[in-house]
């Protein structure tokens, strides 16, 4: 599924959830102290170590509320945390403080697992709101809570119970979220600044969420207001905050934090930009969705937003008819898809994005290259994972950038596929 990770990665996948934490709530074994050399070399393995430590006592407390409580519902949030993804929110922080030259490595990883809780809750929320019955080629965890009780989550009663109970099992890792955030030793400084990232980025989650929402029941959105909710709900959330949050822990100044926060952001809306054309011309096996799923749940994306105004300029009323008839349409064929596919060719649009989202990716690299020295060990790890977000070609393009020395990143299609979409 495109390149191999950069050194840091590691695999979860081989070691399930269950096989993670005991039934008692402990690690099987006691974790060895992590210094910033052995974090350096495996930050993916550190997090989820760390991930571990705190969850096997956030289940615990949840054990003593009620033990249905912690095995059904806690446990549920638990598994679903430890279980897929690439982490590359608490990677982008991890990197982010150490070319900043800190080495805050507790701070850091416990803050990188706060990150971790916060997308549990955004992608369990998610599921719900888009009626999605897989996650990470699993049952959404709606599903699983419907089937755990014995009902079937395609009944009236088994999809209520299902419902419900995911959202509060999203908020429950919201909750673990802030907890952790409010229980790591930080100095005075760092608490200050990165308490307010910290509830800046809920509200922006959530903003951009209700902005994708409102986008679709809209029928359409222009071109500003799409790339309003890319920032809000992909490059705010996913890549600025977390590296501007590993800024603040190094307590960097305020030129260093600027332009790192300026290349999180590029890099992030280049990643929507990059995600939008995958959901449409991307390969099923390699982005973990069928191809099409914006255009069937009638996705607000900028992608689209450029074939409409391009047809409008045009006077082009078949292109629109087109979009008008497939857009949001549940029982989208591949007929449909090859039409829209073939509109969003003959109007630019596709050629207008990947455009886009190459010169934000260059924007981002030369940002980063004001604040920090990219030919170094950890500001070239950071380049890294920039471009690892923003992508270094369009879909059905070689992934390899050989334009840097740091060119060992998978290309933005892991990056998608390892969120887990719906497969």
């Amino acid at each position: 599924m495109g390149r191999p990770e950069p050194a840091d990665h590691h695999s979860f996948a081989a070691e399930s959830p269950q096989s993670a934490l005991t039934r008692s709530g402990r690690p099987h074994d006691a974790a060895p102290p992590h210094t910033p050399e052995s974090v350096d070399a495996d930050v993916t393995g550190a997090v989820v170590r760390t991930a571990q430590e705190v969850l096997a006592g956030r289940l615990a407390e949840a054990a003593v509320c009620d033990p249905s409580f912690s095995d059904e519902l806690a446990r549920r949030v638990v598994d679903f945390t430890l279980d897929g993804g690439k982490r590359m929110r608490p990677r982008l922080l991890w990197w982010g403080m150490r070319a900043c030259g800190a080495a805050e490595t507790t701070a850091a990883l416990r803050l990188g697992v706060a990150l971790e809780l916060i997308q549990t809750c955004a992608l369990i929320h998610d599921d719900v709101m888009d009626h999605s019955r897989l996650r990470r080629g699993k049952p959404a965890v709606h599903i699983g809570l419907a089937e755990g009780a014995g009902l079937s989550p395609d009944s009236e009663q088994g999809s209520a119970f299902g419902t419900s109970a995911a959202v509060l099992a999203g908020d429950l890792a919201l909750v673990w979220a802030d907890d952790t955030v409010a229980e790591t030793v930080l100095s005075a400084v760092q608490r200050r600044r990165i308490g307010s990232l910290w509830r800046a980025m809920r509200t922006e989650m959530v903003a951009g969420q209700y902005l994708d929402l409102r986008g679709q029941a809209g029928g359409g959105s222009s071109e500003a207001h799409t790339l309003r909710t890319a920032c809000l709900k992909s490059a705010l959330y996913s890549v600025e905050r977390p590296v501007a949050i590993g800024a603040a822990l190094a307590e960097a100044d305020e030129r260093t934090t600027d332009a790192l926060c300026s290349a999180g952001k590029y890099a992030g809306i280049a990643f929507q930009l990059r995600d939008d054309l995958l959901g449409v011309f991307g390969d099923p096996w390699v982005t973990g969705k069928p191809s099409g799923d914006d255009i069937r749940e009638g996705k607000s994306t900028y992608l689209l937003a450029v074939a409409r105004s391009r047809a409008e300029a045009a006077g082009d009323h078949a292109a629109l008819a087109v979009l008008g008839r497939v857009v949001g349409n549940n029982e989208l064929n591949e007929q449909d898809l090859a039409d829209v596919r073939g509109i969003l060719e003959v109007t630019g649009a596709r050629a207008h994005v990947e455009g886009k989202a190459e010169r934000l990716r260059e924007q981002a690299a030369h940002r980063l290259g004001e604040a920090v020295d990219v030919e170094t060990g950890v500001g070239g790890r950071l380049l890294d994972l920039l471009r690892t977000v923003s992508g270094g070609r369009p879909p059905g393009s070689p992934a390899t950038d050989t334009s840097h020395p740091h060119h060992n990143a998978v290309s933005a299609t892991g990056f998608a596929a390892a969120e887990g979409g719906r497969t």
